[in-house]
């Protein structure tokens, strides 16, 4: 990284660094490699290290850099695209699925999503938990909420509850013929189950994206999935599901 003095800018110092970085960022480093120390950083750039830290802090907000106590800042990867076409899709663990069932319980759904699938306020459905790992790091957390009519042939059914019953859950609703789909998409702020399961701070900001799958005339399933908004962006088109880039040769974009 060349050593780079700035001089008298319009804008404020720390964001004129944060755009030298970030050129730097694609230019001369990889996903994963840790860069320099503050001080030497501060040095090279000519900045006091509370400019280099003002200016580190909104690369990491906007998802170009990890900092972790003890490893370093490091060069985060590309963003995980986020898909809200219109195209048809798939249930929820067909196969190719990135997700991950964690856990499934019984559960009362909040008023808003009891009025999209049409349940009593007080009525109990199957609450699947799912996470979404990429590149070694949590980047989205799910509640899919299936209504016991969706799911029928589970009433009585001895099985355990967790990872299993979820998967259980979510075989028995790919036996539906999946008619359509919509999705919705809105900014929001972590709560604090998502923000553990994140592992990120209470209020950090994220992408909520609210589905619903359609089956025989009606609303079969809901999911809401929270993604973070520093790992995460939209992506506009037909092509339906997520796509991630796992490509760690390629610079960070």
């Amino acid at each position: 990284m060349g050593t780079t003095q700035l001089e008298t800018v319009p804008e404020p110092k720390y964001w004129h660094l944060k755009t030298v970085l970030s050129e730097a960022l694609d230019s001369e480093f990889s996903v994963g490699e840790i860069l320099p120390n503050e001080r030497d950083l501060a040095a090279r750039f000519g900045v006091a290290r509370a400019t280099l830290r003002q200016a580190l802090e909104q690369l990491e907000l906007e998802g170009r850099l990890h900092r972790r106590r003890g490893v370093g800042t490091t060069v985060a990867p590309p963003r995980m695209g986020v898909a809200v076409g219109s195209a048809q899709g798939s249930w929820p663990g067909a196969v190719g699925d990135a997700w991950q069932p964690a856990d499934c319980a019984p559960a009362v759904p909040s008023a808003d999503v009891a009025r999209m699938l049409e349940t009593a306020a007080d009525e109990q459905v199957h609450v699947v938990r799912r996470t979404r790992v990429s590149n070694g790091q949590p980047v989205a957390a799910e509640l899919l909420y299936v209504p016991t009519s969706s799911v029928a042939e589970l009433t009585g059914m001895d099985e355990p509850s967790g990872a299993a019953r979820a998967r259980v859950v979510l075989r028995e609703l790919s036996r539906l013929g999946l008619e359509g789909q919509d999705r919705a998409v809105e900014l929001g702020s972590a709560r604090a189950d998502d923000a553990k399961a994140l592992d990120r701070l209470p209020g950090a900001p994220v992408l909520v994206v609210t589905t619903r799958f359609f089956a025989e005339g009606r609303t079969a399933a809901v999911s809401v999935a929270t993604y973070r908004a520093d790992t995460c962006r939209l992506t506009f088109g037909d092509s339906g599901g997520v796509e991630i880039h796992h490509d760690t040769e390629r610079h960070a974009s």
